[in-house]
């Protein structure tokens, strides 16, 4: 492919000035940013303007704002910046190797995969594992990630994915609680508090519904990570839903018990995804295949 004119190649600097502007929604707050002036600024994105020969930024004043137009063109400059900095931090970090920008659910990373880590550490030790949490599902495009391990439906547009393990759900509460009200049947949970997770707002709802109990709502307190919703449990706060692979240790050493049943299957499960552009990429090709040695449900997690 024969390379683009030099008119459709702008200086980076003018690109970044675009992109911080249309960011940040200031010429201050660009300038700020870029460590430029305010005048500085406005004279990278006429040089842009004249490079290009379109109108980018509407001037009253000192103020500076993007044409409807520009702003489009700003996040695919977005785009285009970020994967030349992932592509930068790859070959800086890990030249011989490489690296992979991953992210990760906070408990599932640090308790089922961070205690794997050292197995692919001694068979690839020429790949980097960068490792960020995030919580709720976002964009590749917008986020400087090669893959993900999320939960979910295995429903992610653009993506390629591999399964890694399904997920049961245990009712667990400290012993004081149960002493004090202990459940004959599913449905007396009604009548204990219930804690919920912020990602799995309808698990209550399906429990009960795989225990043939039929519920439109289940009040109760909501926490966003599993780390502390176990807390509340552990202090008597409580009846909470946890995954199988949290609750063995808690149940082995007696701070939780079994409010009722046992592991409960439902829908959803944890996959690792990846943009489907970046399927070839040598390091998350090595990660991706030894991640398939590591999958099953039967599994025992390190401890």
């Amino acid at each position: 492919m024969p390379p683009a004119p030099r008119r459709f190649l702008p200086a980076t600097a003018s690109l970044r000035a675009l992109e911080a502007l249309d960011r940040l929604g200031s010429a201050t707050a660009a300038a700020a940013e870029l460590n430029l002036t305010q005048g500085a600024v406005s004279r990278q994105l006429k040089s842009l303007e004249d490079q290009l020969g379109v109108a980018l930024v509407l001037r009253q004043g000192r103020r500076l704002t993007l044409t409807p137009e520009a702003a489009d063109y700003a996040a695919s400059v977005r785009e285009a910046l970020q994967t030349i900095t992932r592509a930068s931090l790859r070959l800086t970090v890990n030249p011989a190797g490489g690296a992979l920008a991953l992210a990760i659910l906070p408990t599932f990373g640090m308790r089922w995969l961070v205690p794997r880590l050292p197995d692919f550490a001694r068979r690839h030790p020429e790949v980097a594992i960068n490792l960020t949490t995030r919580m709720r599902p976002f964009s590749f495009a917008s986020e400087p990630f090669d893959a993900a391990i999320f939960f979910g439906d295995g429903s992610w547009p653009g993506t390629g994915m591999m399964k890694l393990r399904d997920e049961s759900l245990v009712a667990v509460a400290a012993p004081s609680l149960l002493e004090r009200a202990a459940p004959r049947a599913p449905r007396d949970l009604l009548r204990l508090p219930l804690l919920h997770i912020e990602t799995r707002p309808r698990a209550w709802a399906g429990w009960f519904a795989a225990h043939g109990v039929a519920v439109e709502a289940v009040a109760g307190a909501v926490y966003d990570q599993y780390a502390t919703i176990t807390q509340a449990a552990l202090h008597g706060l409580g009846v909470a839903l946890l995954p199988d692979y949290l609750t063995d240790q808690d149940l082995a050493t007696g701070r939780l018990r079994r409010a009722w049943g046992g592991p409960t299957p439902l829908p959803g499960a944890y996959y690792l995804v990846w943009p489907e552009a970046r399927a070839r990429h040598g390091a998350l090709a090595a990660f991706r295949d030894w991640l398939a040695t590591q999958t099953g449900d039967d599994d025992r997690l390190p401890r």
